[in-house]
């Protein structure tokens, strides 16, 4: 399975984004109207970075900033890691377990398409073993598949 089957297996694969001049309370306050984790950050079409509740905790609760006051470019995580949608499951699995992240942009070719999260990566492996499973007692069972 590759990260292309993961997006277009996903019920919503909408792009919540922020600019570097959102304030830190404007991005939560999305985050939780959107019920997610995490917000790519977006200035003139480019992808400057991603912002999410760790992001939130680390360097801002922590540090002392007052999140009204905060302005994105300030607390999110500018050096992106991403994936292209060619790339296998596998490789989104190792990437994020490597580097302790839970969320990925996927870019092909200069253009982001979209953002997995590790619970999309979670989701994808349990229905593959599902088929494959069904696959395996259809054949032991002498059922068609």
């Amino acid at each position: 399975m590759n990260i292309r089957q993961i997006l277009q297996g996903k019920t919503i694969n909408t792009i919540y984004s922020v600019t570097s001049e959102t304030t830190v309370y404007e991005a939560l306050e999305a985050m939780a109207t959107k019920n997610i984790g995490a917000v790519l950050v977006i200035d003139e079409g480019n992808l400057s970075g991603i912002f999410s509740e760790r992001d939130y905790a680390r360097k801002g609760i922590l540090k002392g900033r007052a999140s009204k006051d905060t302005l994105i470019r300030d607390v999110m995580t500018a050096n992106l890691i991403t994936i292209s949608s060619d790339q296998r499951l596998e490789d989104a699995m190792l990437i994020m377990s490597d580097k302790h992240i839970r969320h990925l942009p996927v870019v092909d070719e200069g253009k982001l398409i979209g953002i997995i999260s590790i619970n999309d990566v979670v989701s994808a492996i349990i229905h593959d073993q599902k088929a494959r499973i069904n696959s395996l007692e259809s054949y032991i069972s002498g059922s068609p598949y």
